[in-house]
């Protein structure tokens, strides 16, 4: 059946939305001054942060395996669990401070730093009154433009990052002839040189072998026989004018179109090749990129990439009825929405930029987006701008799979094959068993170790170990949504066992012979205890058992499938059968949320008694958080099926704040900074993925073993359609919906699946089912549709 074009069929409802703010492009008025007003670019691997300044125009560089530091010594501390009986033993006792005392002593090295690259300058000789100044992101092609007039001359650059040519384009021109003149140059944090041959800008430096705070006040270390090489090279490409070079900068005079290429490189060859001794060719492999870019005109570098990011991007179109919001800066936007005013285009904006960052910034094998995506110009980034995997590199991949992006999942899942390596002596030296563990905070090395500097920090961060449980999940959720059997059995599946076996030699008996963990940590939180301690070592968390149960549950179902590894799955399922069972605290709370969001164990329609306690648990916390937590408290209302609650958040988290820098504002806190960057503050970019999953999470669901409709649809978003958004089964669903209606949905397999429908509001399903023989319907009033590969079915109410 020809798959109908939703676009179409409900233009009628949205025609006085054409005219509004856009839904794909970020624009403002003047240049950026701060960070958290640039626009960003990437391919996957080389970032871009664009100021679109007129005098001089600043541009951040980046590379994604860019980090300080080499590979981990997995065997850090060969003899560490040998502290675990006293642990266990003072728990046991209830001796809380003795147990948070002797957790210090199952401690390892902390992770190492993302590191910026650079910074390229664009100088021009303007001597005039500025006029029309603008600057935009389509995030719909990903190009960032810049225009202005000076004395009745138009400039115009242009600005992108390609993934099949691995380089950065900017195009500048003047409609007079013989007025375009600037000077580029580059600077760098790191210890770097400028050398110019063939009218070539190359810069090379390297990393710091460490850049870590707790080695001395902001102490940086620089070797020169060690870390990580980087390569900068940048060339011009003009069609009049002159191109010259001083000691430091490359300079065209009196021309009037010209094209930079932008190369970048580093010497990273995987997490356990040393980069200085068994590195990358860097310089070699930023001289061919420059040099097969430079054959090419700019017509076919931009016609390559539009190909390539709109194949991505182009899979996934949402609209939430027509708005009324004037066409203003994208950053008076965000006030005016943040004093209550409608402006749904927003909305839309929100939720497609955050796979726009997803694609631009997660394409590199084996390195996922980090704590800041890609984008980080500075030495000592917030938290190190590495992977914390008690929350935020998860997060960062919650919208992969469910907004149409398998692909961009592929470096998350590769990297978790990298800690499943390091992460067996991580099991065995710190915790005496088998399996594989990752804990807290790890890096592009893949260490996976209890972090903390060898008990100099707080064992309430640092010594939690289930950081290998969580992300396991990942494996499993691809596999859901693709039903690729093939990387189930070839990829996923060693590894989910690895770190299921883990968990089930960690857990011990507590004294109601019950399977706990111990000792435990709850993710960057204490407890008080009867006497008053407030400690961070204690036995049982519920976070713990949570994750371990899907992470059972997980594996089970995973050797049920492939019909491998009997043995285990008993093994498994005993395991699960005996563990400490949810509990619900005296307020009628439940002391941990993940079985509800990002798990499936929890559900209103499957366990409403938990399902009530998370929904008293977030009462009692609130709605007043910021960033990573607020984007997950979406999610967890969607699950909860609150729309009108998750919306209350969503719009929450588009709050206007101002940048960092700014020294006197009235916009502080966590919410959106002007670019649409997260603000947590200071920017974590897993705001903006968890954001962009909720909005997905609101309309469709798929985590009951059927497919729910609108499940959590805002009375604010009472029109509206959507197209492409993918289900677990390997469907693809678009849908449109009147006055909170649903009207028509389109299901599409991708492979030969039998998918059961919950029928959606107003909607008879034994006449539906009376019309198309292929229907089933099953005693809950579902409709139950076996689809082939490609096959799809079109429903209208």
């Amino acid at each position: 059946m020809k798959k109908v074009n939703l676009t179409i069929i409900c233009f009628t409802l949205f025609f006085g939305s054409i005219h509004a703010q856009s839904d794909h492009v970020l624009w403002y008025n003047q240049p950026a001054t701060y960070f958290e007003e640039s626009l960003v670019l990437g391919n996957g691997k080389m970032g871009a942060s664009v100021f679109g300044g007129v005098d001089s125009d600043k541009i951040y560089l980046n590379d994604a395996t860019l980090w300080s530091g080499e590979p981990v010594n997995a065997n850090m501390s060969p003899e560490a669990y040998k502290n675990l009986p006293a642990i266990r033993e003072a728990l046991k006792n209830e001796d809380y401070p003795l147990a948070d005392q002797l957790n210090h002593k199952l401690q390892g090295i902390n992770s190492n730093t993302y590191e910026p690259l650079g910074t390229l300058y664009l100088n021009f000789n303007h001597t005039g009154t500025l006029q029309k100044y603008y600057r935009e992101l389509n995030i719909a092609n990903a190009v960032s433009t810049v225009e202005y007039e000076v004395d009745g001359v138009k400039y115009t650059r242009e600005y992108f990052i390609s993934h099949p040519d691995h380089v950065m384009i900017i195009k500048l021109t003047s409609n007079k002839k013989g007025t375009l003149n600037f000077e580029m140059k580059f600077n760098s944090l790191l210890k770097y040189k400028i050398s110019f041959a063939d009218k070539t800008l190359k810069a090379k430096g390297n990393a710091p072998v460490t850049a870590s705070p707790e080695n001395g006040t902001n102490a940086v270390v620089f070797d020169e026989n060690r870390g990580t090489r980087f390569s900068t090279y940048a060339k011009i490409k003009n069609t009049d004018g002159k191109v010259t070079n001083t000691d430091s900068t490359l300079v065209l005079s009196n021309g009037t179109e010209a094209v930079i290429i932008v190369s970048v490189a580093t010497s990273f060859n995987g997490f356990d090749k040393n980069p200085s001794t068994n590195g990358l060719d860097n310089e070699k492999i930023a001289s061919v990129q420059l040099a097969h870019a430079f054959t090419k005109s700019f017509k076919t570098l931009k016609s390559a990439h539009l190909k390539d990011y709109q194949t991505y991007f182009n899979r996934v179109s949402l609209s939430l009825g027509a708005t009324t919001a004037p066409d203003i800066p994208t950053n008076e936007r965000l006030i005016r929405y943040a004093e209550g005013k409608e402006d749904k285009n927003l909305e839309v904006l929100y939720f497609q930029y955050g796979r726009y960052l997803l694609i631009s910034s997660s394409r590199t094998p084996g390195v996922p987006a980090n704590l800041q995506g890609i984008w980080n110009p500075y030495i000592h980034p917030p938290w190190g701008s590495e992977y914390t995997t008690n929350i935020n590199t998860e997060e960062n991949y919650w919208l992969a799979e469910n907004t149409n992006l398998s692909e961009m999942h592929f470096p998350l899942l590769g990297f978790i094959k990298n800690l499943s390596i390091t992460g067996k002596m991580t099991a065995k030296t710190f915790y005496c068993v088998n399996g594989w563990a990752e804990c807290h905070n790890t890096d592009v090395w893949a260490m996976s170790n209890p972090v903390g500097n060898f008990g100099k920090d707080d064992p309430v961060w640092a010594c939690w170990n289930m950081g290998g449980t969580w992300l396991s999940t990942h494996l499993w959720e691809h596999f859901l949504f693709t039903q690729d059997k093939n990387f189930l059995k070839n990829e996923a599946y060693t590894i989910m066992r690895g770190a299921a076996q883990f968990c089930i030699e960690w857990m011990v008996e507590d004294k109601e012979g019950k399977l706990i963990t111990s000792p435990s940590t709850s993710p960057e939180n204490k407890f008080i205890s009867p006497s008053g301690y407030q400690g961070a070592t204690f036995y049982g968390g519920t976070a713990d058992l949570a994750m371990i149960r899907s992470c059972l549950i997980q594996v089970i179902e995973a050797s049920k499938l492939l019909n491998v590894d009997a043995e285990f799955r008993l093994k498994a399922e005993s395991a699960l059968a005996r563990m400490h069972p949810y509990q619900i605290g005296r307020k009628g709370n439940l002391q941990e949320w993940f079985g509800l969001f990002p798990g499936h164990e929890i559900t209103p329609e499957t366990t409403p008694y938990l399902a009530n306690a998370c929904r008293k648990s977030l009462e009692i916390k609130g709605d007043e958080t910021t960033g990573w937590s607020k984007g997950w408290r979406i999610n967890l209302w969607a699950r909860l099926g609150d729309g009108n609650h998750a919306y209350k958040m969503y719009r929450e988290l588009l709050k206007y704040v101002d940048p960092d820098g700014v020294k006197t504002s009235k916009h502080r806190g966590g919410g959106t900074y002007p670019n649409l960057f997260d603000a947590h503050p200071p920017f974590q970019i897993d705001g903006n993925f968890s954001g962009a999953a909720a909005v997905a999470e609101m309309l469709i669901q798929s985590h009951s073993d059927y497919l729910d409709f609108l499940p959590a649809l805002p009375d604010a978003w009472s029109n509206g359609h959507f197209t492409g958004l993918k289900v677990r089964g390997g469907g693809e669903v678009s849908a449109c919906w009147e006055q909170g209606v649903l009207k028509k949905l389109v299901l599409k397999a991708t492979v030969p699946h039998q998918f059961t429908l919950k029928m959606p509001k107003g909607w008879n399903p034994g006449s539906l089912s009376q019309q198309k023989s292929k229907f089933i319907l099953n005693q809950d009033g579902k409709i139950i549709i076996s689809l082939q590969a490609n096959q799809t079915i079109t429903l209208q109410q």
